[in-house]
């Protein structure tokens, strides 16, 4: 695969072969996907917000087992606990910390003093140059084709507003599943592409096989964005408990929310006090209501009861508008290396200059 080599300051930054990142998708992205992805020399990044303290050192430890390539961590920045998950990834050797939220200036600045790389996941300009100007190393910019909470704003109009913006790596995020689009994303002044359907949708994703088939089966038109989930614009495929979501009323809504929250914290192994303190975080700077607080705890029970227990009855399918061209389930290696190939003879197929 080194003949396929695409060069770029992101892979310079984080030590892989090929600018292509798998996202950190809660209850997805675990160590079997991670160090698939890994190997194949693209950037695996394990999810956090799922696991407890105790659970993301051993899948740590057994991401590192299976690879010795590079790899990532997701954390929540506004997590009670963020600290002590930075301080594992210290402790641990983890390559890099991404970020679903901005982390603060003085969490960026911990983890910089540590070598490990800061990559902030962002979806608007004015967050990239925030983040840049507290030392973030490279940022991730998700336009609304993206799967899981997304903005408004297309990937083809956010990328360049951002890569104008910033002196840093920008990976984008939103719509990409093969070579053209990789391709595409360079030209637009990227240093790499972001996918999290199209890693879900490999062999090497523990997602149950029936879930993948549903995936499979989507047209374009059958991912939708809702708000009835835990109150934020989340894009996801639309299915018959989607449906019955957004005609639930309210207060329904909200009992439903306080029965997950009860699960969660019990998956979690969270006390309530630590559950408050991580809404009041979620809500600092948000403009969040109490109401769209407690909805988020329907997020991680919806998401696990589809990812983990194969119950597409009883759960939500978080997915970017990709699915709907997506028709395989290649293994890591398969799809990285096809994705270097296409965009190889992309790039090749160009109009030559004078």
């Amino acid at each position: 695969m080194n003949d396929l080599a695409i060069p770029t300051p992101f892979t310079a930054l984080v030590g892989v072969r090929h600018p292509v990142v798998q996202t950190g998708m809660g209850w997805v992205a675990g160590p079997r996907l991670v160090s698939a992805t890994a190997n194949a020399g693209a950037l695996g990044i394990l999810a956090s917000a799922t696991m407890t303290v105790e659970q993301l050192r051993a899948a740590v430890r057994e991401v590192r087992s299976r690879t010795d390539a590079p790899f990532g961590v997701n954390l929540r920045a506004d997590a009670g606990d963020a600290a002590e998950r930075a301080r594992i990834i210290v402790e641990e050797g983890v390559r890099v910390a991404s970020f679903a939220l901005a982390p603060s200036r003085e969490l960026i600045a911990r983890l910089k003093d540590a070598g490990v790389v800061v990559v902030p996941s962002v979806g608007a300009r004015r967050h990239a140059e925030k983040v840049a100007a507290w030392g973030a190393d490279a940022v991730i910019v998700q336009g609304g084709e993206g799967g899981g909470h997304t903005g408004s704003v297309a990937t083809t109009v956010l990328l360049p507003q951002v890569v104008d913006a910033v002196d840093i790596p920008v990976v984008a995020a939103g719509g990409f599943h093969d070579g053209r689009g990789l391709v595409a994303a360079l030209a637009y002044g990227a240093a790499g592409i972001a996918m999290g359907t199209r890693f879900l949708l490999t062999s090497d994703s523990t997602v149950p096989e029936a879930v993948k088939a549903r995936y499979l089966a989507a047209a374009v038109t059958d991912v939708t964005v809702t708000t009835q989930v835990d109150g934020l614009p989340h894009r996801m495929l639309r299915t018959e408990l989607v449906d019955a979501l957004e005609r639930s009323g309210r207060a329904s809504a909200l009992l439903r929310a306080v029965r997950h929250a009860a699960a969660f914290r019990r998956e979690s192994g969270m006390s309530w006090p630590e559950m408050v303190r991580d809404g009041l975080a979620m809500r600092h700077g948000r403009d969040l209501t109490w109401s769209q607080i407690l909805l988020a705890a329907n997020t991680p029970m919806l998401l696990r009861a589809s990812m983990v227990d194969g119950r597409t009855d009883l759960g939500v399918m978080a997915s970017g508008q990709v699915a709907g061209v997506i028709d395989d389930l290649p293994s890591c290696a398969e799809l990285v290396e096809r994705l270097m190939s296409e965009a190889r003879t992309a790039l090749h197929a160009l109009p030559a200059t004078t």
